[in-house]
């Protein structure tokens, strides 16, 4: 049997797993400056929430963590900022776990950060 490609076109979204959705949702858009793109209740009265940066295509969900999903994880998620040091003084002013700045030869300036949950993201510099 041949395999035939499924023609992804995009990414859509990436999942992040919070423990409270309100208290995500506060701090991806009052704190990280996402929109809320889509908040719906889905399931046995489950809730689906998205956020994105103004503008971006691919969204960021935020569900709730069950059994077997687990937050305080390592995202892999790249976020970007046109001036990673003022992100860094920012979130860093606004009580946000942050991690020192990160410069090395031929990348951009990045940082890692936290969420509420633990889940640790990096802004990086585009260039």
């Amino acid at each position: 049997m041949a395999v035939t490609a499924a023609h992804v076109s995009r990414v859509h979204a990436v999942a992040i797993p919070v423990s409270d959705q309100e208290r995500a949702l506060a701090f991806y858009e009052k704190v990280l400056g996402m929109e809320l793109r889509r908040d719906a209740l889905f399931g046995a009265g489950q809730r689906w929430i998205e956020v994105a940066p103004p503008g971006a295509e691919t969204t960021v969900a935020l569900p709730p963590t069950h059994p077997g999903v687990v937050h305080g994880i390592d995202t892999g998620l790249r976020l970007a900022t046109p001036n990673a040091e003022a992100a860094h003084a920012a979130l860093r002013t606004a009580g946000v776990d942050v991690d020192e700045l990160l410069s090395f030869p031929g990348a951009p300036t990045m940082f890692f950060l936290r969420d509420p949950d633990g889940n640790t993201l990096v802004i990086v510099q585009d260039a």
